[in-house]
This record gives structure tokens, sequence and C-alpha cells, in this order.
């Protein structure tokens, strides 16, 4: 016999699931909760279900993500697969990250919700193709946001006083013809000084620039006394 807990909060939900889920020899039901607290506090009293069905919004947002993350603190030997509504991108790779098997969409038949607690009970785990693409993509730009927060810091390492203080003005929206007037300079001085600062940092133009400095979260690297 396959042994199965439920976390749900919903209710009807919940009490639908497991009739439906009863109905099938192999499996029983060995525990439903309303709370991840819940189904913590079942887990350490002792409780082993080979595969949990974990709501993820029950009394928090992401009550099971956490109560996924304790369990599998506990032991790593129980399947925790997600039966949820939420198709959040960076919620799902969040959500995997804290030892869950697979992520389900709580609109899929019972039938594929069977199928997926075999699956897990066997060790066979095949990811729904849209859940997988999901998941690579988000890691993907997790990623590449990597990378170029590394690059970027890099090349700050490297800029001149003056250039620091060239970002700054562009952070702060200022036109190449302010900076001029503000530094007392010609306008093409600011313009090549602009062009060799883009190709440190990679960037073709100033918005792109300003907008990865701000996607990365690392406006405060340029914080200094401005010039009078």
């Amino acid at each position: 016999m396959i042994r199965v807990a439920l976390a749900e909060d919903f209710e009807l939900l919940r009490e639908d699931m497991i009739e439906s889920i009863t109905q099938y020899e192999d499996i029983e039901v060995i525990g439903a909760f309303s709370t991840g607290k819940e189904i913590v506090a079942f887990v350490e009293d002792g409780n082993i279900p080979d595969v949990i069905l974990m709501d993820i919004a029950m009394e928090t947002n992401d009550a099971g993500v956490l109560a996924a993350g304790q369990i599998h603190e506990m032991n790593k030997e129980i399947n925790i697969i997600y039966l949820t509504a939420y198709e959040n991108d960076a919620l799902i790779l969040q959500s995997m990250e804290k030892g869950a098997v697979d992520y389900i969409i709580k609109d899929v038949s019972i039938e594929v919700i069977i199928g997926k607690i075999r699956d897990a009970y066997n060790n066979k785990i095949v990811l729904d193709p849209k859940i997988n693409t999901r998941l690579m993509k988000e890691y993907s730009r997790l990623r590449t946001s990597e990378r170029s927060l590394l690059f970027f810091i890099h090349n700050v390492g490297d800029l001149t006083k003056t250039e620091k203080i060239l970002v700054r003005y562009l952070l702060d929206g200022m036109t190449n013809r302010e900076i001029a007037n503000l530094r007392h300079v010609e306008l093409v001085t600011i313009k090549t000084q602009i062009k060799n600062l883009l190709k440190k940092f990679g960037c073709s133009r100033k918005k792109e620039m300003v907008a990865m400095i701000h996607s990365l979260g690392i406006d405060k690297l340029f914080i200094f006394e401005k010039e009078n």
C-alpha cells in the first residue's frame, strides 16, 4: 500500500480528494490536514507517509513551501508533491527547491494525481512538460542575472572616480547636456566618457546600462557626495 498524507485548507476539496484517492486499492490516506503546521506535527510524531500532497497557500501564502522544507529536513525519503492553483514561475522554482519531487496544478483529473502518486512512490519522477519548461526558464533567468551581477560588480571595481560619478548622474536621469553643464566641460567630452563607460559594461545604450543596474539592485554602489 502507498501511504499518502494530504494538506489542503479547502475542506470540500480535501474531503473530495480523500474519497477519490481511497477508491484505489493500492493507496491509503493516513492523514489529512488543513494547515502546514499540522502536517509538520504529524511527521514529527513519527508518522511517515510515502507521499504527501501539499497545498501551497494554507494558513499563509507559502505555508506549504515552509512545511515541505521542514519535512524534507526531517525525512528526505518522503516524496512531496505540490497540488496547487498557483502557476507563478518564481514560486514554482522556490517550491521545488524545498525538496518536492513534483508540482501539479489543481485542475488536473484524479487519474493524473493517482499516476503522479504512483510515480513518486516508484521514484519515477516526470515533471509535467509545462512545469518543466517554466522551471528551466526561471533557472536560466536567475543564472543570467547572477552572471550579470558578477560582471557588473567586477567592472565597477575598475571604474575611475569620474566614471562612478557619471554613472550616478545617469541613474538620476540627467541628460548629457545637464551633466556637461554641471561638470563645466564640453558636451563632446561627456559623450566620449559615456561611450567608454558603456563599453566597460558591455552595453550599447545608456538606458540599457541604467536598467541593468536597477534590476540587479546595485544602485548603492554609486552613492557618493555630489560635486558642487
